[in-house]
């Protein structure tokens, strides 16, 4: 692997006050005139110059293609943060139920796909500082089931569709299979709504800002409850390369400290409130 060297700037003013000895004519030096710099901070990416970010992108508002594009809140947040460090970004698409052994194995660089950090995905790869709260949802086909109206109403005969490998699958196992429903997997979010919309499952548990995305363009399906299960969004790396960790750390906190990803977030999130730990400082 390449490296690169990144000089992260932080600007820490300071006034220097020198005292007048053999020299009369040396002027003090004002206020703000002198700035430090942080040592350079060293880490590799597979390729000089380029972060390869792996993602499943069919996961909006968060990662997507339109018109050959990748577009979403996590596209634009990392595009963001590897432009600070010089990083041109490189879109990798990748099954979400291997995204993590992948980028330990160094298939990637990064991993940005709106990944909650778990204790059991800790034991492979090294997540950024969280980025994003989340919950989840129950959905369920209006038409199909009306008298379903949460969490409670699941039950003996149900099936729960969800994405492989996400933690609404753990929630659903956890929560759901215990009141007798059927766990049903699928290999993307958008196919276990396609199925709710046939009528194939009874109810789709998924991340909530995802759900809200995706069933807007699904007539009959609805939220019918929101999870709470305290998630937060991480990028992932590779724990081989903690200096790259380290680094996105210190731009996404530049990122959140300046507004950026206050800007970032209203563009895909209107009329949500920011949480006060993203909002500028």
């Amino acid at each position: 692997m390449a490296t690169r060297k990144a000089r992260l700037l932080m600007g820490v003013l300071f006034s220097l006050v020198l005292v007048a000895g053999a020299c009369a004519e040396e002027e003090p030096v004002e206020p703000g005139d002198g700035e430090t710099e942080s040592p350079a901070l060293e880490f590799t990416t597979i390729q000089e110059g380029v972060l390869q970010v792996g993602s499943c992108l069919d996961y909006p508002p968060f990662e997507s293609v339109e018109g050959g594009d990748e577009v979403g809140f996590d596209v634009d947040l990392i595009e963001e943060m590897a432009s600070r460090l010089g990083l041109e970004v490189e879109w990798v698409t990748a099954d979400f139920d291997t995204i993590f052994t992948a980028v330990a194995g160094g298939e990637f660089d990064a991993v940005a796909a709106a990944s909650t950090i778990t204790e059991e995905r800790e034991q492979v790869v090294d997540f950024s500082e969280p980025y994003y709260n989340s919950r989840q949802a129950l959905v369920v086909n209006t038409e199909e089931t009306p008298d379903i109206a949460g969490v409670a109403d699941i039950g003996e005969g149900d099936i729960i569709g969800v994405q492989r490998g996400t933690t609404g699958r753990a929630w659903a196992e956890d929560n759901l299979v215990p009141q007798g429903a059927e766990i049903r997997t699928f290999q993307g979010a958008p196919a276990a709504f396609q199925d709710l919309t046939a009528g194939g499952v009874t109810a789709v548990v998924n991340d909530e800002p995802s759900s809200a995305e995706i069933i807007t363009e699904l007539p009959g399906l609805e939220i019918v409850e929101a999870i709470d299960t305290d998630e937060k969004y991480g990028f992932a790396f590779s724990p081989e390369n903690l200096e790259l960790t380290e680094a996105m750390n210190q731009v996404l906190a530049e990122v959140i400290a300046d507004g950026t990803y206050q800007e970032i977030f209203q563009r895909y999130f209107p009329g949500v409130e920011v949480p006060p730990e993203f909002q500028p400082s």
